[in-house]
């Protein structure tokens, strides 16, 4: 097929990275999106000509469809399918037929309030009291990790609320699916709750003993030599790591009572060793995407309760490159530079979003500011570990009011730098558009933006309005006109 100069050179330039592809046609408007483990294999199979001879009608038409394309390279392939997501959610383009029923990914669901406690797959998460993991990015990895609590802890899967013997005559899960039967009490209430627990706490990633025996299984299989079971195993291993580390970041911020608040931030006091209550947290993220569209954020809580009026937002602009802990030093840098210049009061501590290496980062920068001695925290992800001044990261239990209102600042943290993210991110896939208009340059399109604010407010313009900007002019009004469209 005759394909555009452009296309060709880009075709040429494809990196083999994660990510997300954009379809544009004629007009420049976004006709699909995609993603991709390889963009480079992905991107250019549309454009091979056993694509064109086998394809279905709808992939052809996409095809022939398309003028030119772009590309947004992401960390990971887990990265590039939430991103298409958004993206098709923001854009719907009309070859996206596929997602345009509003799929939600997967979640694990669990009710501890009921008698018998199973777990089981959704896409809705409700206010029902129930217990939810995810969203998983990767359906896979949802389900590996349901079938491993389900037969690791022989919990049951039949849907009766209170199942019995009756039940346990069209059953016998407990011989193929490893069930306990709590049905015909091969267990108590009490044993099975126990075991609720446990699933529970491993989906958390509190219990990483229980992944560590299918790392042990997998090697024993291996080196016995049979290696079908190792790669099952293998398999296994991968998708229920990928469960427990991923839930999209997209959890809801964990709300704590007042008191509770409190009383976390008092505890925070002791297991510290501060001098004086840290009433004052102010809370550090970086969010970029392989150091693109750089971002900080900052969150602070008062008495362990977040205050909004207190988040600042930091546009990263001396930090090139998957550097997170440069950046986060450009972001402490400027902070409390300007702190220090305005004699603002300075929190009680200082709680960065990662592990030794972003504290050190952000440690560096307040001593050299003369600042040594005000008090910084990192917590890790993993394990939701505290980095303090001991060689070993603290970990506080699950149920510390402590660890609650440090892990409420850092998501609100994260959540903060992630919409500021994308705010610039669609920002500039939308102010792309006018860079293939024929005859709308840098300097024009800066004009437009300018005058106009936003590509959005340029498509409601009228021709005459677009053509009344100094340096734009009657024909190439009519161009961009043309090229937007109608809102």
């Amino acid at each position: 097929m005759n394909l555009p100069d452009k296309v060709k050179q880009k075709l040429q330039n494809l990196p083999d990275k994660p990510g997300v592809y954009f379809m544009r046609d004629r007009d420049g408007r976004i006709i699909y999106v995609g993603k991709a483990a390889s963009l480079r294999s992905r991107v250019r199979s549309y454009f091979h000509q056993a694509t064109l001879r086998s394809a279905d009608p709808k992939l052809r038409g996409l095809v022939h469809s398309i003028h030119d394309f772009d590309i947004l390279v992401t960390r990971t392939e887990a990265e590039a399918i939430l991103t298409e997501g958004r993206l098709i959610k923001d854009y719907r383009p009309r070859y996206n037929v596929d997602m345009k029923d509003d799929k939600r990914f997967l979640l694990v669901r669990v009710n501890p309030d009921d008698p018998f406690p199973r777990f089981e797959a959704c896409r809705i998460r409700k206010d029902d009291g129930a217990v939810y993991f995810g969203p998983y990015a990767s359906s896979p990895a949802a389900w590996a990790a349901l079938e491993f609590v389900e037969k690791r802890f022989g919990l049951r899967v039949c849907r009766p609320r209170v199942p019995g013997p009756d039940d346990h005559k069209h059953c016998h899960n407990d011989i193929v699916r490893f069930c306990s039967a709590p049905c015909i009490a091969k267990v108590s209430p009490e044993q099975y709750r126990e075991r609720v627990n446990l699933a529970v706490a491993v989906l958390r990633g509190e219990r990483p003993e229980y992944l560590e025996e299918i790392r042990q299984a997998r090697e024993k299989e291996a080196a016995e030599r049979r290696y079908e079971k190792a790669a099952a195993l293998r398999d296994t291993l991968f998708l229920l790591r990928r469960a427990v580390k991923e839930r999209i970041r997209a959890r809801k911020t964990l709300a704590i009572k007042t008191e509770d608040a409190r009383a976390g931030v008092e505890e925070l006091r002791r297991v510290l060793g501060l001098e004086q209550l840290p009433r004052v947290i102010e809370a550090y993220d970086i969010s970029n995407i392989s150091g693109t569209h750089a971002v900080g954020s900052l969150v602070c809580s008062v008495e362990g309760i977040p205050q909004k009026n207190r988040y600042r937002m930091f546009r990263v602009k001396t930090v090139t490159g998957s550097d997170d802990p440069g950046m986060m030093a450009e972001v402490i840098r400027r902070r409390f530079s300007r702190a220090l210049e305005e004699r603002e009061n300075l929190p009680d501590l200082v709680l960065v979003d990662g592990g030794i290496t972003q504290l050190n980062a952000a440690r560096a920068e307040l001593e050299a500011l003369g600042l040594r001695d005000l008090p910084a925290a990192g917590l890790a992800k993993r394990f939701e570990e505290i980095h303090w001044k001991q060689p070993d990261p603290i970990r506080l239990p699950a149920d510390s009011n402590a660890l609650k209102v440090l892990v409420q600042l850092r998501d609100e943290a994260h959540r903060f730098a992630l919409t500021y993210h994308r705010r610039l991110r669609m920002k500039r896939i939308r102010e792309s558009m006018l860079d293939e208009i024929e005859g709308v340059g840098e300097k024009r399109k800066n004009l437009l933006l300018k005058h106009f604010g936003s590509v959005a407010r340029l498509r409601k313009a009228t021709e005459q309005e677009i053509a009344g900007v100094r340096g734009v002019g009657a024909a190439v009004a009519k161009v961009v006109k043309q090229a937007l469209g109608s809102p």
